[in-house]
């Protein structure tokens, strides 16, 4: 079986998806065979020049052309065009994998849950939270299910960024509550809600998080649209926001991110303390997993995790030659395509999509009224 893959967009995400599914059969020989079918933006010449560039067979600039006529439909889009392509592709009973947050509100985000529930589950429907797919996370998620670190008390995450600090840098649809849904939060805040849920996480849903208290922060108010004659938009979502998380287990945590941390470019980094260890993880480090045990009482040591026999790198090189970034989008398209292969079940879902858009939801309302907030 071959797998006809459609895609909407084709700029940051459309390029690290595309250079996945093209090193999929050199470094996984036991992945579905796929084939590039066709790319879907609205602007036709810069797609046929995209199309070259990513290796797609062909072109459309009407995304209900394609969602039901392919094995496959990557929303890479803006936020803002999430749920509605998405939801009509699930109704045709085309798998679908979507970009993250699920969508901009959490009623749009419910809709698409409820499609992905009502095409059965031999329809995968995937939300692309691709850090899950770090070796060293998977790392860190074996020590944890394992009981290796005790009783987990603490998990913190922060996901800090520097590209806003600049009150000259242009304005783009990522500054717009009606196309983006919220700033920072959504942007970076997803990743994280989503990487402490799975990690905390358990099957009888003890590590989900049960309250929280959160703030946002605009920073600067508006921006000169790239290319105009001085002409200026508002900025109508945040730029940093910060949250105080109660868990169902017991545990605490903190979690922020920011687009205006100068000297950040791209930090996301977990944190977990239990009775018995704690761990540490950076996204800038993404090789290296800091663990501490208090039955050895040495501190921290950083575990390289390259061998052969961690989470998939039996498939790279040899230990100590390190991934990257773009290797987790390559771990993250090759799960998803096998379960659309096999009509199996695929991790994060939309009901992951729609869990992390829950929270979210709570930190703006805990922002506006100034309470905690149940989840």
């Amino acid at each position: 079986m071959t797998i006809e893959i459609g895609v909407l967009g084709y700029r940051f995400m459309g390029k690290a998806h595309a250079n996945a599914l093209a090193r999929l059969p050199m470094f996984f020989p036991d992945a579905p065979d796929v084939e590039r079918s066709v790319l879907v933006g609205r602007d036709e010449a810069a797609l046929e020049d995209a199309a070259d560039r990513l290796g797609f067979d062909s072109i459309a600039t009407d995304w209900a052309d394609v969602v039901d006529d392919v094995d496959a439909f990557y929303n890479l889009g803006p936020n803002h065009i999430h749920a509605e392509p998405s939801i009509a592709a699930l109704e045709a009973g085309t798998p679908v994998f979507c970009e993250k947050p699920l969508a901009p509100t959490l009623e749009g985000a419910e809709e698409m849950a409820t499609a992905a529930r009502e095409a059965g589950d031999g329809v995968p429907a995937g939300c692309a939270f691709n850090y899950r797919f770090v070796p060293a996370i998977r790392y860190a998620k074996r020590l944890l299910d394992a009981g290796e670190l005790g009783e987990i008390r603490h998990a913190r995450g922060r996901y800090l960024q520097d590209w806003l600090v600049d009150p000259d840098a242009p304005w783009s649809w990522r500054n717009d509550e009606e196309l983006a849904g919220s700033g920072a939060l959504g942007d970076l805040g997803a990743h994280t809600v989503d990487l402490l849920r799975y990690l905390v996480g358990d099957d009888d849903l003890a590590g989900e998080m049960e309250r929280i208290s959160g703030q946002l922060q605009t920073f600067v108010d508006e921006r000169q649209v790239e290319g105009s004659d001085g002409e200026t938009r508002p900025v109508t979502v945040d730029d940093a926001y910060s949250a105080q998380v109660a868990f169902e287990n017991g545990a605490m945590g903190t979690l922020e991110a920011s687009r205006f941390a100068t000297g950040h470019k791209n930090d996301h980094t977990i944190e977990i303390h239990g009775s018995e260890g704690s761990l540490r993880f950076s996204l800038e480090r993404l090789n290296e997993l800091e663990v501490m045990r208090t039955d050895e009482n040495r501190g921290y040591e950083t575990v390289l995790v390259t061998d052969e026999d961690d989470p998939y790198l039996e498939h790279w090189w040899p230990p100590g030659h390190v991934i990257g970034w773009e290797h987790t989008f390559v771990h993250e398209n090759y799960e998803f395509l096998q379960a659309v292969e096999s009509g199996g079940e695929f991790e994060p879902s939309f009901e992951d999509g729609l869990a992390a858009q829950r929270v979210l939801a709570a930190i703006e309302e805990s922002d506006e009224n100034g309470e905690w907030v149940s989840i």
